[in-house]
């Protein structure tokens, strides 16, 4: 059997052992990571993972897993034991039947330009950005690139039948100056066409170049310049939060919150996957649903949770088209732009901190929104309008939902950013935050 038949395949059989529901879908991925160090390309290594999801419900009753072994058999097999495995499954709270197709998608969703895996041509991609990085001022410079093409095949047992060819590259690039000072940079795009190795690089070298010598500043509540990495990171947060699953489970600070202020007026957020040529484009999501674009925060006020067709079933409401069978997630966010560029900002802070990236952020209360998170690479302290000098040894804890209600500006350059700490591709810019709380860091 050819494997664009087996999603159809599982479907039928699903439904003859018993099942109500059945999503199928066959994932194919073709990629290639190449990893640099000591500004040089030190392995490159080729991938192609093939594999069966399949989902099926008896009423209320879920089962899932994923298949590597695509044969008949194994298929025929995993579907025998899914069966089984529902039936002892504890109940949902409600059932809700898959929604019935067939769609229409958008056209220019459904296939992406396709990536050349040339190890020649994409190793030049890593010159470029090590290149930059030492043009910048770094003298050491790692990293990785990743790039591939996905198709995905995905059937259902209200009659959707589904299919989409994508494609990503995305680079992240660490540049050093000392042990102490460093910088990152990232590009991520989903055609060579944007894709900005070279200025990932440099940002990178900039900031390790400035970071030299870094120094010890009281802890202390302070005026904070977030840069895309980080804020990025802390935009995540507002968007896999706002899953409704979440808000159900009770582990979101944006529980009860609909037509809440949860942020500043200058804070807009999209979820919209439906931007063609941007990383986290799609046609539809895990029911086969088309995707559409979802105003999660509209001036600071919280306008929608995301939904799958159970979740909207248990809200009364529509599904959003962000399934995720059972988490509802965002695709790819979205922040609104402000109207001043980054060095306007920098000169209207008289005193503040400069934050350039973040890693390990953890929440000690998910209801509240306490969490914690440690600044990386380049930090610096701002007096009268410019970057004093280097600092380090402190960490950003706070709350959530005050960080996003004292956004005071936002400028108007934005960059894309996914790496392994933001999970969502993000297109967001450069922020002010007031009063942003610094404790002693005990790295």
């Amino acid at each position: 059997m050819k494997r664009e038949e087996l999603p159809s395949f599982a479907v039928k059989l699903g439904i003859k052992f018993g099942a109500s529901d059945v999503v199928a879908s066959v994932i194919e991925w073709d990629g290639i990571m190449i990893r640099f160090s000591n500004n040089e390309v030190t392995i490159s290594k080729f991938f192609h993972e093939a594999f069966l999801k399949i989902f099926i419900m008896i009423g209320k009753h879920r089962a899932a897993s994923t298949v590597n072994v695509l044969s008949e058999s194994v298929v025929e097999n995993t579907i025998k034991n899914l069966i089984n495995i529902a039936k002892i499954t504890p109940p949902a709270d409600i059932y809700a039947p898959l929604p019935k197709g067939p769609f229409n998608y958008n056209p220019s969703l459904l296939k992406a330009p396709t990536i050349p895996l040339d190890s020649i041509k994409l190793s030049n991609y890593v010159k470029d950005g090590i290149n930059g990085a030492l043009e910048a001022g770094a003298q050491r410079v790692a990293g990785s690139l990743i790039a591939g093409n996905i198709r995905v095949i995905l059937e259902t047992s209200s009659n959707v039948h589904a299919e989409q060819e994508g494609s990503s590259l995305e680079i992240s690039i660490r540049a050093f100056t000392s042990k102490y000072s460093s910088g990152h940079g990232v590009s991520i795009a989903q055609n060579e066409k944007d894709f900005q190795p070279l200025n990932a690089g440099k940002y990178a070298g900039e900031i390790a170049k400035l970071a030299s010598n870094p120094k010890q500043i009281e802890p202390g509540k302070y005026k904070a310049l977030l840069s895309p990495l980080i804020f990025a990171n802390l935009v995540n947060q507002i968007g896999i939060q706002s899953s409704a699953f979440l808000i159900d489970a009770g582990q979101s600070f944006l529980i009860d919150k609909i037509e809440q202020k949860v942020a500043s007026d200058r804070f807009t957020l999209y979820d919209d996957p439906t931007i063609p040529n941007t990383y986290g484009s799609r046609a539809f999501d895990d029911e086969g649903v088309p995707t559409k674009n979802n105003v999660i925060v509209d001036k600071g006020i919280l306008k929608t949770y995301l939904h799958n067709t159970t979740t909207a079933t248990k809200y009364n409401t529509q599904t959003t088209g962000n399934a995720g069978l059972i988490v509802p997630k965002p695709w790819n966010l979205i922040v609104e732009q402000g109207d001043k560029k980054f060095e306007r900002l920098l000169s209207e802070i008289d005193y503040g901190i400069y934050v350039t990236n973040a890693w390990y952020l953890r929440f000690q209360d998910y209801q509240k929104g306490d969490f914690s998170i440690v600044p990386r690479d380049g930090m610096f302290l701002i007096k009268n309008g410019s970057i004093a000098y280097s600092i380090k040894d402190l960490r950003i804890s706070d709350n959530m939902l005050r960080i996003f209600q004292n956004i005071e500006d936002l400028s108007l350059e934005r960059l894309w950013v996914k790496w392994w700490e933001v999970e969502i591709p993000t297109l967001t810019p450069y922020a002010i935050v007031s009063d942003l709380n610094f404790t002693k860091s005990l790295l």
